[in-house]
């Protein structure tokens, strides 16, 4: 029982399974904001509150879970997120108070935080470091069928069944993978010890995240999460539907097939994203920014287009939205690479909370200009667009913590021996065939052998 046996791969798709139940329950009211609304009797704008909540709380847990992995493993949290979230969706079963409704999206978010650290944190350990930023991908891919599992599944069955059965339903499959788990998941091979902080209490959980967020590599990882990941989140958190029928004049069922497009469409670019970034680690940033940069043109042709969108370019958007989602990935691999183990929970807790954080506060931008501009809740396509507009400060700020943090890590990096050459130089030994030169002993295909023990 060791890396990349079959036990290895079992943990994998248990893991996988759970963080997949935990996005259903995420964006479950993202597929029923307009029922949502229905059933507590008001305004979708009203209902966008809940989410806004739940990624506050999600963002603000992921710091603290992280170092509770580090120091408790990943079999715990998973084992704890999965109660959490079981117990928050039955109350929502059989609650149509909205006070009720908030406080168990409340725990939701608590228990959401607790899934995807986890398992990020179980593939390094079960698996050999070349595989490890492609199922890392996978991970992150594999986890967003709980987004098309809230369109394919929940949506029927509230169609069919009504509210309590709906969201029973949903408690029902985190109870699985509570099951799951207790029987399938552990944190190391046998005879192995698990890397965890020396000499640390609970008490001591503050410094964990300190010391996780003055590495530069942390925060480089944040940026590109929070701003590749951000504008993803907003459109299938809440306002992706609800903008494409009421702005953009699609039927629920177009409005259906385009939010799961940017699942499905993230199915190509994943694996790919994954072997690029394994295959060139010192252009991970660039990478980053190619999908940053696509959704933000993407948004940008969108909204000035006079009237509503023809349907290539609302494809355009969703597929540029679907390769952002694997692009938030690439933030996890340099923590990965760059800090050592016992530190990477609270480090991968800093990077998740990156979109999360960004969406929480773009979510509550649009709310509070929506709320303005229309108090009763009727938008005009014009002001839905406007209210969409306001991604763009947050692209335009994201893009700007990225380069300065990667310019601090790369002064870092340049300390150790690992220099990342200029584009002419590069262009320039691929023009005369020269081979790539690491300075002194320090190696270009792979960095982190070189210096993540110093750094």
């Amino acid at each position: 029982m060791g890396q990349d046996s079959r036990v290895a791969w079992t943990i994998w798709v248990v893991g996988v399974f759970a963080y997949a139940v935990a996005i259903m329950h995420r964006t479950s009211l993202g597929s029923l904001g307009i029922a949502s609304a229905e059933h507590f009797h008001t305004s979708v704008s009203a209902i966008s509150t809940f989410v806004m909540v739940q990624l506050a709380v999600y963002a603000l847990a992921q710091a603290p879970v992280g170092v509770l992995i580090d120091r408790y493993g990943s079999r715990a949290m998973l084992l704890v997120g999965s109660v959490v979230m079981a117990g928050a969706q039955t109350a929502m079963a059989f609650t149509d108070t909205f006070a009720l409704a908030l406080a168990a999206r409340v725990f939701v978010g608590i228990g959401d935080a607790c899934m995807f650290g986890s398992v990020l944190r179980l593939v390094p350990v079960w698996f050999s470091p070349g595989r490890v930023p492609i199922l890392s991908q996978l991970t992150g891919l594999l986890g967003q069928f709980g987004q098309v599992w809230s369109v394919a599944l929940l949506l029927p069955l509230f169609e069919l069944h009504g509210w309590a059965a709906t969201f029973l339903t949903a408690a029902g499959l985190s109870v699985a993978a509570l099951v799951a788990t207790v029987f399938l998941v552990h944190d190391v091979p046998v005879g192995q010890a698990r890397a965890k902080p020396q000499g640390e209490h609970i008490r001591d959980l503050p410094r964990g995240v300190i010391e996780a967020w003055r590495h530069p590599a942390t925060r480089l990882g944040f940026w590109i999460h929070l701003t590749s990941g951000f504008s993803v989140n907003v459109f299938a958190m809440i306002w992706g539907i609800p903008w494409l029928v009421q702005s953009q004049g699609r039927t629920q069922a177009e409005a259906a097939f385009l939010f799961s497009l940017t699942v499905f469409g993230s199915m190509g670019v994943a694996p790919v994203m994954g072997w690029l970034t394994a295959r060139h680690p010192l252009r991970r940033s660039n990478l980053a920014l190619t999908v940053i940069i696509a959704s933000a043109a993407s948004w940008t042709l969108a909204l000035i287009w006079p009237g509503p969108a023809p349907w290539w370019l609302l494809v355009v958007l969703t597929l540029a939205l679907a390769a952002a989602g694997p692009g938030t990935g690439i933030g996890f691999d340099f923590p990965r690479t760059l800090l050592p183990p016992h530190r990477l929970g609270a480090a991968n807790g800093l990077v998740i909370a990156g979109s999360f954080t960004g969406a929480t506060v773009c979510l509550l931008a649009i709310g509070a200009l929506l709320a303005w501009l229309a108090p009763d809740g009727h938008y005009t396509p014009a002001q839905l667009d406007l209210a969409m507009a306001l991604q763009f400060p947050f692209f335009a700020t994201g893009i700007a913590g990225l380069f300065i943090t990667r310019t601090k890590l790369r002064r870092k990096m340049r300390a150790h021996g690992v220099v990342v050459p200029t584009w002419p130089e590069v262009v320039r030994r691929l023009r005369h065939r020269e081979p790539q030169r690491p300075p002194g002993n320090a190696s270009h295909a792979a960095p982190e052998e070189q210096f993540q023990r110093d750094l």
